[in-house]
C-alpha cells in the first residue's frame, strides 16, 4: 500500500537519501520548516516503514572484497515450503548481499561478494549442495557502471 506523502515529506525524503548523517536542524532547514516538525515527520516516515534505516556505503574493493558475482539459482520445486526453506538458508550465507525472487528460468538471483575467485567458488560448492537447487549460473562482474542505492525521488509518483 502506497503511503501518502505530501511535498514536505518528498523533500525530506531526498534530502535524507542524499546525506542520512545531517542533523534534524541541518534537514529542517534544507526542506523549510523549524525543527520539531520535521522530527516528528521523520519519526513518522520511519514508523510507516518508508524510512528503513540508516547506514554507511562502504567500497567493498578497498575492504578487500573485490569479487562481485551475480548468481541465478533454479530450484527442483517452487512449492512454498522449498522456497521459504532456501530463502532461509540464503539469510545466513554473508557472500550474499543481495538476494531476489524472479520470474523466467530461474527461481532467484543474487548479487555476492568474496575477497577472491577461489573464496566465491567454496561458495559456489556450498550453494549447489544445498539440498533443492537444480543449478546454478554465475556471472562475474568485470566493472561497475552504476552504483545507485538510491530511489528516484526527483518526481513524486503519481497518487
Amino acid at each position: 500500500m502506497k503511503a501518502r506523502l505530501d511535498a514536505i515529506d518528498w523533500k525530506i525524503l531526498k534530502e535524507l537519501q542524499a546525506d542520512g548523517r545531517m542533523t534534524n536542524v541541518e534537514l529542517a532547514s534544507r526542506v523549510g520548516i523549524s525543527a520539531p516538525p520535521c522530527l516528528r515527520r521523520v519519526r513518522a516516515l520511519e514508523e510507516m516503514g518508508i524510512i528503513r534505516g540508516y547506514r554507511a556505503l562502504l567500497a567493498a574493493e578497498r575492504l578487500g572484497y573485490g569479487v562481485t558475482v551475480f548468481a541465478m539459482v533454479h530450484l527442483a520445486s517452487q512449492a512454498e515450503a522449498d522456497l521459504n526453506a532456501f530463502s532461509e538458508k540464503v539469510r545466513h550465507w554473508p557472500v550474499i548481499r543481495e538476494c531476489h525472487t524472479v520470474s523466467g528460468d530461474f527461481d532467484f538471483v543474487m548479487k555476492c561478494v568474496a575477497p577472491d575467485l577461489a573464496s566465491f567458488q567454496h561458495f559456489v560448492g556450498e550453494l549447489t549442495a544445498t539440498p533443492n537447487v537444480r543449478n546454478v549460473r554465475t556471472v562475474l562482474t568485470l566493472g561497475q557502471v552504476k552504483d545507485e542505492a538510491a530511489v528516484p525521488l526527483k518526481i513524486a509518483p503519481a497518487d
